[in-house]
């Protein structure tokens, strides 16, 4: 098994596809390992990766995602952030500021923006109580051009052909379930894909676990079984 830590956003989901097809591709070739049952594992912003990668290659044969978002990074990020803001105990009013200077912000990202007016809006909010929940820094000097901030993955989803297990949470802090599960199912359909299964897990949010906890210990068990059940299935040989 193969692990890639989360890039940051101004590594191309391109070369982050490339990296993971590379392994893929040594997977593939070694003797000991059969081909017919390579998949890719990706969670949150990987889930984005890994459906790329299954669209561009036979080699892919199954794709388990968590927290798989259906809109783009943008829409997911002015999601996340003021969904936030909310669950810290802000008036919608806020979470609505929130999104405001953030789209200022991305518009800087994309070029369509002088820094100056980007700034000079997040020095307008920065010494509220709330501008952590923006994810922004207040200085943008350093901030890195976001090349794949408008990537829909919708179009992708719709080039996967092969077995895919969605797991969702009942919540989510970072990310709109019930688009991103629309978003599937739309995609499952035009691609007539009829092995896409969505799991719902009781108890948790964007990642697997129970309690609000990011430990092992904490996973739900309800994903655990589903998972070995699942994999048992597709990759078995008959």
């Amino acid at each position: 098994m193969a692990r890639f830590d989360r890039g940051g956003d101004d590594i191309p989901l391109a070369q982050q596809v490339e990296d993971a097809m590379r392994v893929v591709d040594e997977l593939a070739a070694r003797p000991d390992i059969d081909a017919e049952r390579v998949g890719l594992w990706g969670f949150s912003q990987g889930a984005w990766v890994a459906p790329l990668a299954a669209s561009r290659s036979t080699k892919v044969r199954f794709l388990v995602l968590l927290a798989s978002t259906g809109v783009t990074p943008a829409e997911q990020m002015l999601y996340g952030t003021a969904k936030h803001a909310r669950m810290a105990g802000h008036a919608e009013d806020v979470a609505q500021r929130v999104i405001s200077v953030r789209r200022v912000v991305d518009d800087h990202r994309r070029g369509r923006v002088p820094r100056e007016t980007a700034q000079a809006a997040v020095d307008a909010v920065k010494d509220e109580a709330w501008f952590a929940h923006t994810d922004l820094p207040q200085k943008l000097d350093g901030l890195t051009f976001w090349p794949d901030m408008d990537f829909d993955p919708a179009p992708v989803f719709a080039n996967v052909r092969v077995p895919t297990l969605l797991f969702y949470g009942e919540d989510d802090e970072w990310s709109p379930i019930d688009a991103s599960v629309a978003a599937w199912e739309r995609a499952a359909e035009r691609a007539n894909n009829h092995d896409v299964l969505v799991q719902r897990l009781t108890g948790t949010g964007h990642f697997p676990t129970r309690g609000g906890v990011e430990a092992i210990e904490a996973i739900s068990p309800e994903y655990e079984r589903t998972l070995v059940e699942w994999l048992g299935r597709v990759t078995r040989s008959d």
